[in-house]
């Protein structure tokens, strides 16, 4: 060893207390694609917790209600199914899914919200130019607020709303498709006509 590794040696072992090699042991997580202990439940309750304190947004749903709301969405049911699966109606789920940032790619499929965003015409008049109702040009300029504040967030809400709806999806299937794999290994070869 030449002179300034054996000097850089000497103070590695001063600094830790004279141990000649630092190791951490290490575990592998097992039967989870989440390395998170909490719930889905509470994850979800905790995500929007956060956002209704940092928006401050009204609805009239529950913490439940908006968990439903967001676990809909990723199983793909329409606003009227979760509207209906709560009893409530369907402009109260889309605006609560918006206020969750949970846009969809057909929530806004007839028009450019990008040219709608920072128009000040009056939704009649936007209307008559894009040929739809005054309800949805609202409703358009709606989800264009939600994705607008979703960015300015960059985009950390969705993205823990997909880390935790997604993956829990994402893990669901692998683990249907590993049992499935693994049956079909496991019953290869085996005689399965069999009378009793």
């Amino acid at each position: 060893m030449n002179e300034k590794t054996e000097e850089l040696r000497e103070l590695f072992t001063d600094v830790t207390d004279g141990e000649e090699t630092i190791t951490e042991s290490q575990e592998d997580a097992r039967g989870s694609l989440s390395t998170d202990d909490r719930s889905e439940r509470e994850r979800l309750e905790n995500v929007i917790t956060q956002m209704h304190e940092r928006y401050g947004f009204e609805t009239s749903l529950s913490i439940d209600d908006l968990i439903a709301v967001a676990r809909g969405f990723y199983d793909g049911e329409s606003d009227a199914d979760v509207a209906h699966d709560l009893g409530t109606d369907e402009e109260t789920v889309f605006e609560a899914r918006m206020s969750l940032h949970l846009v969809g790619e057909e929530d806004a499929d007839e028009v450019d919200l990008v040219a709608i965003r920072d128009r000040d015409e009056s939704d009649g008049t936007l209307a008559d130019e894009y040929d739809v109702t005054d309800a949805q040009i609202g409703r358009y300029r709606r989800v264009a607020e939600a994705q607008d504040e979703s960015l300015a967030a960059n985009d950390r809400y969705r993205d823990e709303f997909d880390s935790i709806l997604a993956d829990a999806d994402i893990a669901g299937r692998m683990t249907t498709d590993v049992r499935e794999d693994g049956l079909e290994d496991a019953t290869d070869g085996m005689e399965t006509d069999v009378e009793f």
